[in-house]
């Protein structure tokens, strides 16, 4: 007889959990792992909402196991650790992001991008070695091997700076593979969302010049006065598409809605790279001619390693980089997921869970 949610593992704990496909979150209580020698439990502090969240709640990429507690922006409050563990101590703020797991020991993780290793392990949503689920940030505390837990800036704040654990290392990972991390780069980012206003405060901080692409006219006074971008085009415009032609290093395309991505392409210098973030429903279009004249590239990437991740963490607190949040309870998010659908956030939910999740 399979143990229940509260027994199959020593150390009770609450959240959070989405139980079908409608994604309507409800409390839970359910159990974690005693604290092994190389792991480090935390108090959770705030776990900060990424737009995977809702995918996964909804069962929309049809791989979600039931019932699901997501939740990869973690900060949190060191509150024990085991016997080998040697980065951490009881006390220290530390961040949890998109992994708790890989093999260690193949090529990947060996190279320092365990983004890539074949058996890593989410923060939710996924078996664990031992078989069982592994359960994510809308909790009362986490536990993680120290090698995926993050040594947290003293200068970041914890809030505003939790979503830098998705959207952060998201978009600071490719600026620095691509080569756009120069200072006088030329760097699109299209769309003006939870990771494309991350995108624009990275490339800004690396010394880039920012052009930013949007659908919406009225986000202009966003990106130019508030984000500090130094231009604005309206990619449905013909005219100023066609004034930018030729004019980018590269590009950092954060929309996950189906959109045209030639005239994009157009917008590159020779060499230039279009570098894909969002994953639209349907598949792009993209002429042979648009990459052969130019030599031009389209490419993709996702999160970073457990080390570049750090390196971000860094730099953003040097530069005083952090996401645009609003700070809700954790009772508040299903009314939170409804607004994050209607793209109703600037710019990033940001749950606090340790002044609101309550032990039922």
């Amino acid at each position: 007889m399979a143990k229940s949610l509260e027994s199959e593992h020593p150390i009770k704990a609450y959240g959070y959990a989405a139980h079908d496909t409608s994604g309507k979150f409800s409390p839970i209580t359910f159990s974690r792992r005693v604290t092994g020698e190389k792991d480090v439990r935390l108090k959770v502090l705030y776990c900060g909402i990424c737009h995977s969240d809702l995918h996964y709640a909804k069962n929309e990429w049809g791989v979600t196991t039931y019932p699901l507690i997501p939740g990869h922006e973690v900060v949190g409050i060191v509150t024990e650790v085991g016997s080998k563990v040697e980065k951490f101590k009881v006390g220290d703020t530390v961040g949890v992001g998109c992994l708790v797991g890989s093999c260690r020991s193949c090529e990947s993780c060996i190279s320092d991008c365990e983004q890539f290793c074949a058996n890593q392990i989410l923060t939710y949503g996924v078996p664990n070695i031992d078989g069982t689920q592994v359960y994510g940030g809308y909790s009362d505390h986490m536990i993680s091997d120290e090698h995926f837990v993050l040594r947290w800036p003293e200068k970041l704040p914890l809030d505003s700076g939790a979503p830098l654990l998705c959207a952060g290392i998201t978009t600071y990972s490719p600026l620095r593979y691509f080569g756009l991390d120069k200072p006088g780069t030329k760097v699109g980012v299209v769309g003006l969302g939870g990771l494309g206003h991350v995108a624009v405060k990275m490339a800004k901080a690396f010394g880039a010049e920012v052009t930013v692409f949007s659908t919406t006219a009225a986000k202009k006074v966003e990106a130019i006065e508030g984000l500090k971008a130094d231009h604005f085009i309206i990619s449905k415009d013909e005219e100023q598409m066609k004034a930018a032609m030729g004019t980018l290093d590269g590009i950092i395309d954060t929309v996950s809605g189906n959109h045209p991505i030639l005239g994009l392409l157009g917008t590159l210098k020779p060499n230039g790279k279009l570098v894909i973030l969002g994953a639209p429903e349907k598949p792009h279009e993209v002429a042979a001619f648009s990459l052969i004249f130019g030599r031009k590239t389209v490419a993709g990437s996702a999160i970073g390693g457990l080390k570049e991740t750090q390196e971000m963490l860094d730099f953003a607190a040097e530069h005083g980089i952090t996401a645009d949040v609003e700070v809700i309870p954790i009772d508040y998010v299903n009314t939170a997921m409804e607004r994050l659908l209607k793209s109703d956030v600037r710019y990033r939910f940001v749950i606090d869970v340790a002044n609101s999740l309550k032990a039922e």
